[in-house]
């Protein structure tokens, strides 16, 4: 029987592996943050381990059982993560990086430091670096979101900043707030290559009227 330094073990470090990437996420102000990710992963260490070592001596006995139903379970939690409105769907990165925390977590239950230590890293370059690498290489689609002044015209002239960039608008997705004349803007767009936000963010705040800009996932 494995001793409690070791059950402690894993459980503190599987929290820590959950806290490295949920820090990065809360940072970037996810519907999932820090504890959500520390929770997951703890907690899927704690079902992978109690699943599998009392077990141990038990040759009919499957361990695996509640490490699948753990990973079920973490899917229907993440699918709580995606959002649509309005056409735009954004949480899917959120949703899959809590999957992946929930197989980090049970390496560690079962004692697969390197591998978990390995995952913890690749998961955290595919959040930052990756992001960044998909945009500026391929394009593709993201969500906009930013406040606009209810005026005639300054939603014309977003379209046609964003015309000019080449940038496709797939659907749009408007909020508007008849006490304070503002309204939350969504857009869907389809970035072509070489393209980058920061080009057209610069642009748009430009445009007078426009604030709280942010992409989203």
């Amino acid at each position: 029987m494995i001793g409690w330094e070791t059950v402690l073990i894993r459980l503190v470090l599987a929290a820590f592996f959950g806290g490295v990437v949920g820090y990065q996420r809360e940072r970037s102000e996810k519907p999932a943050g820090f504890r959500t990710h520390v929770l997951v992963c703890m907690s899927s260490a704690l079902l992978m381990f109690i699943s599998y070592y009392p077990f141990f001596d038990m040759g009919n006995a499957d361990p695996s059982r509640i490490a699948a139903g753990a990973i079920t379970g973490i899917g229907f939690l993440g699918a709580g993560a995606i959002i649509s409105q309005g056409g735009i769907v954004k949480g899917l990165t959120t949703a899959a990086g809590i999957w992946a925390m929930a197989a980090i977590g049970l390496a560690v239950g079962v004692g697969l430091y390197i591998p978990a230590s390995i995952g913890t890293i690749l998961i955290l370059l595919v959040l930052t670096i990756f992001k960044t690498m998909e945009t500026r290489l391929l394009g593709g689609y993201c969500n906009l979101e930013f406040i606009l002044e209810d005026r005639p015209g300054k939603f014309g002239e977003v379209v046609s900043c964003l015309g000019a960039l080449k940038v496709d608008i797939k659907c749009v997705d408007l909020e508007c707030n008849e006490e304070l004349k503002t309204c939350t803007t969504r857009m869907a767009l389809d970035l072509p290559h070489r393209v980058h936000k920061e080009n057209i963010t610069k642009k748009i705040l430009k445009i007078k009227g426009v604030s709280g800009l942010k992409w989203i996932e």
